[in-house]
């Protein structure tokens, strides 16, 4: 019984130990270890601010602290460098800077408990019925930078919620004043580049752009759970 016992009390220590491993790994080497790309390492020419890396974003809360590069699973990182060779055959001076990439699915956990019961949940994939593209690396916030580094004008920031940040009506807001026709031809720039590459445009976040399809996300790729 005694040894029994003993055994028993070196595997309880050995799975605490290998739990500490896993909670002390920096979720830049997790995600380097799960196969997927930065891609500013990748392009180096692409800029990375990460906007949950602090609580100026929407959430009002810091959800990184250990991730400081772009992740994305490879058949997306390819494609945002072909997004990146596009708008350098239109602007030289341009380049893309990503504000969010690949998401594992403890930090959407996080993310939806931020805003739970409030009306900015409906702008969160629901980690409870599988999260969304972000946690598969397959979907991107990004927009454009200047040669100084400063973000071209879009009419709302990243991570505006409202219909400003909508792409359905821009003409529209141009003609009532809410953007300028400058910030709407800055956004069809980012969208030109991006759907070239082969991804798709959210209706509602002008900066948000997906790979897939959910659908072929589920059935072909892997969700970042950890």
């Amino acid at each position: 019984m005694k040894s029994i016992i003993t055994s028993i009390t070196l595997l309880l220590l050995s799975t605490m130990n290998f739990c500490e491993d896993i909670n002390a790994r920096s979720l830049d080497s997790q995600l380097a270890e799960a196969g997927f790309v930065a891609v500013n390492k990748a392009d180096t020419t692409i800029a990375v601010r990460l906007m949950y890396a602090g609580d100026d974003n929407f959430t009002g809360v810091q959800l990184y602290d250990d991730v400081t590069d772009a992740y994305l699973h490879p058949d997306a990182a390819r494609a945002v460098i072909k997004a990146s060779e596009e708008l350098h055959r239109l602007y030289p001076a341009y380049n893309l800077l990503i504000k969010d990439a690949a998401r594992p699915m403890s930090v959407q956990r996080r993310m939806f408990d931020a805003v739970k019961g409030t009306p900015k949940a409906n702008y969160v994939a629901n980690p409870a019925k599988g999260g969304g593209l972000h946690n598969y690396g397959l979907a991107v916030d990004i927009t454009i930078v200047d040669e100084r580094g400063n973000e071209l004008p879009m009419g709302t920031p990243v991570d505006h919620l409202g219909k400003e940040a909508n792409i359905d009506q821009e003409e529209s807001m141009v003609r009532d004043g809410i953007i300028s026709e400058t910030e709407r031809q800055n956004r069809l720039l980012l969208r030109r580049v991006m759907t070239a590459a082969g991804f798709k445009p959210l209706r509602t976040e002008w900066w948000h752009f997906n790979f897939v399809s959910k659908s072929q996300a589920q059935a072909a790729y892997r969700l970042l759970n950890f």
